[in-house]
């Protein structure tokens, strides 16, 4: 779940269970969309592109825009759609406005060895990356059965939300190794306090 540096992208996502999910987890603990750097390994981790995809053309206008739209989804994920309530209405306008632009056209290329590779027609633009995350987003807000897995994790001041697949819906945590383990932490040092008292 720790978001790291450029050079482990594979540490930058958590996956919460949709790419525009996984963008809102990026602000915990702490502000991780920090450099073009560690956007464009979150763009390659999180699956947005193929993993050899370069990104050189990337700016800081891109950090600024994903961090526009997660604060957007954020809006959106959190706040039960009410009529008229300004700040929800202008969240709900913005991702749909991105999700218009046409994402990133795949293609099938042979590899060395034959087998066929998925890449991009050319190099992506931030519009179409944006409008893949605010497409998601739209996916998921729409999707009735998708909605209600939606859970917030249950750790102490962790605001990660995620989607709940699992058997039962029971998951309690975003996760069980980091979250959870604190909980059940917490929870032996309750009771081995009870039995000294």
């Amino acid at each position: 779940m720790a978001l790291g540096t450029a050079t482990a992208p594979y540490e930058l996502r958590f996956d919460a269970g949709r790419a525009c999910l996984d963008l809102l987890s990026t602000t915990h603990p702490e502000e991780r969309l920090d450099s073009v750097d560690v956007l464009r390994a979150w763009i390659t981790g999180s699956g947005l592109v193929p993993a050899d995809t370069a990104l050189p053309h990337a700016d800081t206008g891109w950090l600024l825009a994903f961090r526009e739209l997660r604060a957007q989804i954020d809006r959106l994920v959190r706040c039960r759609p009410r009529p008229g309530v300004a700040t929800y209405d202008l969240a709900l306008a913005r991702v749909n406005d991105l999700a218009r632009t046409a994402p990133p056209a795949p293609r099938a290329v042979r590899g060395e060895d034959g087998q066929l590779l998925r890449r991009l027609d050319g190099p992506p633009g931030c519009a179409a990356l944006l409008a893949v995350v605010a497409r998601d987003a739209v996916d998921l807000l729409t999707d009735p059965v998708a909605r209600a897995a939606l859970r917030q994790c249950e750790g102490d001041n962790c605001p990660i939300v995620y989607l709940d697949t699992s058997r039962g819906r029971r998951r309690r945590w975003c996760s069980s190794e980091v979250c959870g383990n604190r909980e059940r932490v917490a929870r032996h040092r309750r009771r081995a306090a009870l039995a000294r008292a």
